[in-house]
């Protein structure tokens, strides 16, 4: 955590003592006594500046989550968008399997009473991969549905890899990576896609056709940003559900 580093005060050595501990033995080691210890500071400071153990803990998971969203955020954009989805992916299985104990409390076991803002800028940064998918016309599903697939088979993946201390399941990430991307991309546009047709072919011209609308109508519907502002409440309410239509064909 250099973040970290060169603030000394009690409640950031608090934090990094209780994250440290984690990282080494595993959420059983981080007790009121262990990391008072670590952190040089008596008990009583701890709930002072966390409240409870509880408390301590949501802190070690959101400085975990900015930890993963900053090695996120710095890795450099490619010109395909799909590729980026599976850096996306391959760096996320990386640090769970790099920080399991940690992984754990911030994926395994989600408190729903209190999500942590760091949380959702995680998942904003999956949405933003999959929205530039869509924006290139290779998106096969809506939005929505691809970040959820992605995101709950990449943790599905690391859990099981935890529990096999990332060592047992050769290939599991890469083959499930590639299944996923397989169900919610398609490739550039082929000939033919359009449906323009010749005799005797109209029903797999027209499930092309189809297909292409589809991939249009979310391909749009991931472009218009501000442009939907020029428009009445109502008139958004009419085209989200159209375009929702034509991409569900």
């Amino acid at each position: 955590m250099p973040e970290l580093e060169n603030d000394q005060s009690p409640r950031n050595r608090i934090l990094e003592a209780a994250t440290s501990l984690l990282r080494e033995s595993g959420r059983d080691a981080v007790s009121t006594r262990s990391v008072s210890a670590a952190a040089g500071v008596q008990p009583q400071t701890i709930y002072r500046q966390y409240g409870d153990k509880a408390g301590l803990l949501d802190a070690v998971v959101a400085e975990g989550f900015r930890e993963y969203i900053a090695s996120k955020t710095a890795r450099p954009r490619s010109d395909d968008p799909v590729e980026d989805l599976r850096s996306g992916w391959d760096l996320h299985i990386a640090f769970g399997c790099e920080n399991p104990a940690l992984y754990v409390l911030m994926y395994g076991e989600p408190d729903a009473s209190r999500p942590l803002t760091s949380a959702g800028q995680a998942a904003d940064i999956l949405r933003e991969l999959v929205e530039a998918v869509a924006r290139a016309g290779r998106l096969r599903v809506d939005v929505e549905t691809a970040a959820a697939m992605i995101h709950s088979a990449g943790v599905g993946v690391v859990l099981t890899l935890v529990a096999q201390q990332c060592f047992a399941v050769e290939g599991l990430a890469d083959s499930v990576r590639e299944a996923v991307i397989a169900a919610i991309t398609t490739d550039a546009e082929s000939k033919g896609a359009r449906g323009t047709s010749g005799s005797g072919t109209h029903a797999p011209n027209n499930r092309a056709a189809s297909n292409h609308a589809a991939k249009h109508a979310i391909a749009l519907r991931a472009s218009l940003g501000d442009a939907a502002d020029s428009l009445s409440p109502g008139e958004a309410l009419l085209l989200d559900e159209l375009l929702r239509k034509i991409a569900a064909s």
